[in-house]
């Protein structure tokens, strides 16, 4: 599908830069606020640098992922995707 992510990368601390199958290209950025729930153990700097991409989705150790439809939207819309 056209948002499956083929390329995921650290672009800074708590960013990652994604590409997907279409070209479109951009950063997630997590702020402070997003680290609960599910997230809060990212917030270690040393789990969040095991991002991969697994099957078109970027995931992390523990079965945690992103949707990928929803990251596709906002950074093509704006280059960039902000979690909070």
């Amino acid at each position: 599908m056209e948002w499956d992510v083929i390329e995921v990368k650290l672009a800074g601390e708590f960013e990652i830069s994604v590409r997907f199958e279409d070209g479109v290209e951009g950063v997630v950025k997590f702020l402070p606020t997003a680290f609960r729930g599910v997230f809060s153990h990212l917030r270690d700097e040393s789990q969040f640098q095991q991002v991969k991409v697994i099957d078109g989705v970027v995931t992390w150790p523990g079965e945690l992922d992103l949707a990928p439809d929803a990251m596709h939207s906002e950074i093509k819309k704006n280059g960039q995707w902000l979690l909070a």
